[in-house]
């Protein structure tokens, strides 16, 4: 497959690299960008954005990246308490009444923006929920018992993540997670990204597609992710119904440009990210906030209030291998977003060529 875009000088080594992926038919459809001192560096596309191959992967070509929507999730969530809606380390119960009951009565917004409030699956009530049933997956939520206490143990909220946090904003501060993502976060941080694609961007989106038949359980997050069915399903996530629906978990649907450029501003004070979170917020978004065994990644994770980060990066990716990452050694940004559902063994080679290490950035990392 030929590969498009431009690698400034310096970046040989990672368009090498991207080149042989879609060379050696391991990339159907990916697209790469790099920044360093707020210019994109690199942005490099290949393949194709439809499962039909007719439509080539082009710069603006949206896709969706799984897990890594969970950063703009949390977000949205810090946008609330910016705005004295709640705060983190207060009782949801206290707005979310229904909330509070079977254990639940003293889980926190930081708990669950760090993975610790004991809901990491849908329970198997659940299991007839139809995916896109938002109400009734948040009221499963709320009626269940956690399987931990809250603050006692670790694993990502895989799937549950973005209807917590919806649950969370209707009840505290009236507004939905589509409406702060897409009507506050996304202006502020001027992202091409959209939680509920809109009609005029649909030709843009990319489908996603299975490199092996067998990957939804192959996956070490397999049991995390089995209710309510459908979010691995191709024919499911590549509907018109689903790409316009909120899943926050899971289905924001973006561009490796926006993705990089988001990173490279990050941790800047003065970036959007401040500019929206505030200095106090925009701290705590990325500070170490606990590290310990993740069930779901099945090894050792620092968790921040939305991001995986060590010594070498601050990181977030998704089952099926998109991922992206501010360097924290080399001061660059990087985003691989694929629509080829594999590991993320594509990116770490995209990182090695970079000089970082990619190692735990999401449910299937390379390890």
């Amino acid at each position: 497959m030929d590969v498009t875009g431009f690698a400034a000088d310096g970046y040989q080594a990672v368009r090498e690299v991207f080149q042989r992926l879609a060379g050696d038919g391991r990339e159907t459809g990916a697209g790469l960008s790099v920044w360093r001192d707020g210019h994109e560096v690199v942005r490099l596309e290949a393949g194709w954005a439809d499962a039909g191959r007719s439509r080539p992967w082009r710069a603006d070509t949206l896709v969706q990246p799984y897990s890594l929507s969970k950063t703009f999730v949390a977000l949205a969530a810090l946008v609330a308490v910016r705005d004295g809606a709640l705060g983190l380390d207060e009782p949801i119960a206290g707005h979310w009444r229904e909330y509070g009951v079977r254990g639940k009565e003293e889980t926190t917004l930081r708990h669950v923006l760090t993975h610790r409030a004991g809901q990491p699956r849908f329970p198997a009530g659940a299991a007839d929920v139809d995916l896109l049933d938002d109400a009734r997956l948040r009221k499963s939520l709320a009626q269940a018992a956690p399987e931990y206490v809250p603050g006692t143990s670790l694993g990502e909220h895989a799937l549950t993540y973005g209807h917590l946090v919806d649950g969370i904003l209707r009840a505290a501060a009236g507004t939905t997670l589509g409406e702060m993502f897409n009507d506050v976060v996304r202006p502020a941080l001027d992202l091409d990204a959209w939680f509920g694609v809109p009609d005029a961007e649909l030709d843009r989106v990319a489908d996603l597609e299975y490199a092996d038949p067998d990957w939804p359980r192959q996956l070490h997050a397999a049991p995390w992710l089995t209710i309510p069915a459908g979010a691995l399903d191709v024919e499911r996530t590549n509907s018109r119904a689903w790409r316009q629906s909120v899943f926050g978990a899971v289905n924001l649907h973006t561009t490796a440009t926006a993705m990089a450029g988001f990173f490279a501003r990050l941790t800047s004070e003065d970036g959007p990210v401040h500019a929206l979170l505030g200095p106090r917020l925009h701290t705590e978004l990325l500070a170490p906030q606990v590290t310990g065994f993740d069930e779901v990644f099945g090894t050792e994770v620092t968790w921040t209030l939305g991001f995986v980060r060590d010594r070498g990066k601050i990181a977030k990716g998704g089952i099926g291998g998109s991922a992206a990452w501010w360097s924290r050694r080399h001061h660059h940004s990087a985003a691989y977003l694929t629509r080829r559902l594999a590991d993320h063994s594509r990116a770490a080679e995209i990182a090695a060529a970079l000089g970082d290490d990619l190692a735990v950035v999401g449910e299937d990392s390379a390890r």
